[in-house]
């Protein structure tokens, strides 16, 4: 596996505090890529993908064991850590270290930012996951293809 980001001293709870409206369950961070995506293990052995930029929490192997055989087949390192991607963005500059990953200024949940120059940056890691999880919450039911409208700023309060 390409580069390897350290997890042991990463804040899961402040990680998921915006994502918990997909993942409301205690979890244990056991790796994660260099787009923020994280793996998780829940109380039952299970490991779940929260795939940060798309917006999804799956399930992808039955135990931590299951995942590391996983791991060993040609396909799933690519699918899941994103390797040659992340070695592209690395060519140009774009290395993010353990409190960092690569970020999106437009989101890549939205068509457009595949037409966006030079999208990609170095993001604070709990900044970017926090963002994405809200984005995603405020999105979750709208149909795919259809249009939204983003406003920036203070969410409601609850008063």
């Amino acid at each position: 596996m390409g580069q390897v980001f350290a997890v042991d001293e990463l804040d899961v709870s402040r990680l998921l505090e915006q994502w918990r409206w997909l993942c409301g369950q205690p979890v244990t961070l056991i790796a994660r890529n260099g787009f923020g995506d994280m793996f998780l293990r829940t109380n039952d052995r299970k490991i779940l993908w929260l795939n940060v930029g798309g917006g999804t929490l799956t399930e992808i192997a039955e135990s931590e064991l299951g995942f590391e055989h996983s791991l060993a087949e040609s396909a799933k390192p690519e699918l899941w850590f994103a390797e040659q991607r992340l070695t592209a963005f690395e060519v140009r500059g774009l290395k993010p270290n353990d409190l960092q990953c690569i970020g999106f200024k437009t989101p890549v949940v939205f068509a457009e930012s595949r037409s966006v120059p030079d999208n990609a940056y170095v993001a604070d890691l709990y900044e970017q996951v926090s963002f994405l999880g809200d984005l995603h919450r405020q999105i979750a039911d709208v149909p795919n293809g259809a249009k939204i409208r983003l406003r920036i700023g203070q969410p409601p309060s609850d008063d």
